[in-house]
């Protein structure tokens, strides 16, 4: 009896595990933020990507993908920010940028120690996005 227990517990554990949002896997409010901050600093120190957010407005830049890393990854935030193909419209983000934006996103994560198998659900969830970025 005591052994199916345990038995039985092990298996409901892993089954809340496989149930949790990425959000509560990479670590919540604290880790989104992190992540986004420091991805706005791998920008700042990268000429390339600058050029395209030179103009920005860092503070709602912040805020907004903020929100919008929480929402996508099934945090509890609501995203209020604007379209992603209305944001990058008349940017004209080439494919090569792109992937270079998102080898500087991993870097964030890598820095705010997000494990590759997270990183992964993360990059997943974000992917779609890229059809409202490049060649707008």
């Amino acid at each position: 009896m005591k052994k199916t227990l345990i038995l039985l517990i092990l298996v409901l554990a892993g089954c809340a595990s496989t149930h949790s949002s990425i959000y509560q896997q990479m670590g919540g409010q604290e880790k989104v933020v992190e992540v986004v901050e420091n991805f706005i600093t791998e920008i700042e120190y990268d000429s390339r990507m600058f050029e395209y957010f030179k103009d920005s407005d860092v503070d709602r830049f912040h805020q907004k993908l903020i929100e919008h890393l929480c929402y996508l990854t099934g945090g509890p935030c609501k995203y209020t920010g604007d379209e992603m193909r209305q944001v990058h419209a008349g940017m004209n983000i080439n494919e090569a940028d792109f992937n270079h934006g998102v080898d500087l996103f991993i870097n964030a994560m890598e820095k705010a120690n997000i494990s590759h198998p997270i990183q992964n659900k993360i990059l997943a969830v974000l992917a779609p996005t890229r059809k409202d970025i490049i060649y707008l």
